[in-house]
């Protein structure tokens, strides 16, 4: 896309500071107990982080959304207490880390994770005690009851898969007035399992988890998975919106955009905006490793997208593991001389997700 240059960073407002500021760190001191559980560093499945598959809502959210990429088409049916919400999600991120955790460890993996209801509180940074078992209750119906139907049209046929994202969530409690829970169990599905088989998730801060509004956790989503490392990256605000999920006036999110610019507390990024509506995402100095850039052309691009689709694989978790690579060689003063071509053929080399 090719934007003017217009960019004007709106200063960072510090009257608006104790209304938009950070959550407090609960936790700084892990539990020695959990440990193992609570000190996983946070990872999160690319694929999630490119559509917006959670509702930004705090409230029931009972629409019915359909994406298109394309000839690709996403619809999401919401479970009878509506779509999973954005804070929902902090099981799956939860989840996700310990079995990479596990993983990276070379041990042995399932798709099923037991944990206490406090592990989940030391890890993503939520209060200890209350009425644990029924916000659960209502999340793993969310999670679970929502269903996600794709249609994909490859070599002239259409695949629609129908899944939820686990196949199961529960807990044991004690039958007393305590209510207090002996531990948690969920059970991961097909499709985010083989992320976790396949590496197609990313390392994400400590920080998200102290992130207030559910558009603040979205908009660090969007620029840890556009912006990654680069210098810069660029989108249009009717654009941006699509990604984020919300469903507001673009007044309104413009203006809600405007105060987490002035509030400036997204981990490791910043965000500015032009009176164009050009959105311009940066690192913050020092917080990120720049890499050097390499340049994708339109043609590989392409090539590339229909390789994946045709091996069931995640086109933008290709291209990220790639220039990780390449941009890894390129410091090693070794970089890839045509980025185009080698691009292709490393999409073409990965297996075949629907065999």
């Amino acid at each position: 896309m090719s934007v003017p240059d217009r960019s004007i960073t709106l200063v960072p407002d510090r009257s608006n500071f104790c209304r938009m500021s950070l959550l407090p760190d609960r936790h700084p001191n892990l539990d020695f107990f959990v440990l193992d559980i609570a000190d996983a560093v946070p990872k999160d499945d690319m694929a999630s982080m490119e559509h917006p598959l959670f509702s930004l809502a705090t409230k029931p959210d009972m629409r019915h959304l359909e994406y298109r990429n394309g000839d690709n088409i996403l619809k999401i049916r919401p479970s009878g207490l509506g779509l999973p919400t954005i804070f929902d999600k902090d099981i799956l991120i939860f989840a996700i880390s310990q079995l990479m955790a596990r993983k990276n460890r070379g041990e042995p993996i399932g798709d099923t994770v037991r944990f206490s209801a406090r592990e989940l509180s030391v890890a993503t940074n939520r209060p200890i005690g209350g009425n644990h078992y029924k916000r659960l209750e209502d999340a793993f119906a969310r999670l679970q009851g929502a269903q996600f139907v794709t249609n994909i049209k490859s070599g002239g046929k259409v695949e629609t898969r129908i899944f939820s994202l686990i196949d199961e969530g529960g807990f044991v409690r004690t039958d007393d007035e305590r209510f207090r829970l002996d531990y948690c169990e969920v059970k991961l599905s097909r499709w985010l399992m083989r992320a976790i088989e396949t590496d197609q998730v990313v390392t994400i801060s400590h920080d998200y988890f102290r992130l207030r509004r559910p558009l603040e956790r979205r908009l660090y989503e969007i620029a840890r998975k556009h912006c990654g490392s680069s210098p810069k990256w660029q989108i249009r605000l009717a654009n941006l919106q699509n990604k984020t999920g919300s469903n507001a006036a673009i007044k309104r999110f413009r203006h809600n955009l405007r105060e987490i610019i002035r509030a400036d507390v997204t981990p490791f990024y910043r965000f500015e905006i032009d009176d164009g509506d050009i959105i311009t995402v940066r690192p913050r100095s020092g917080s990120i490793t720049l890499t050097p850039t390499i340049t994708i052309p339109e043609w590989a691009e392409e090539q590339a997208r229909a390789h994946a689709r045709t091996l069931g694989r995640d086109y933008y978790a290709l291209r990220a593991n790639w220039l990780t690579f390449a941009q890894e060689e390129t410091v090693k003063n070794n970089p890839p001389k045509n980025p185009g071509a080698a691009f292709v053929a490393y999409c073409k080399k990965q297996g075949n997700l629907r065999s």
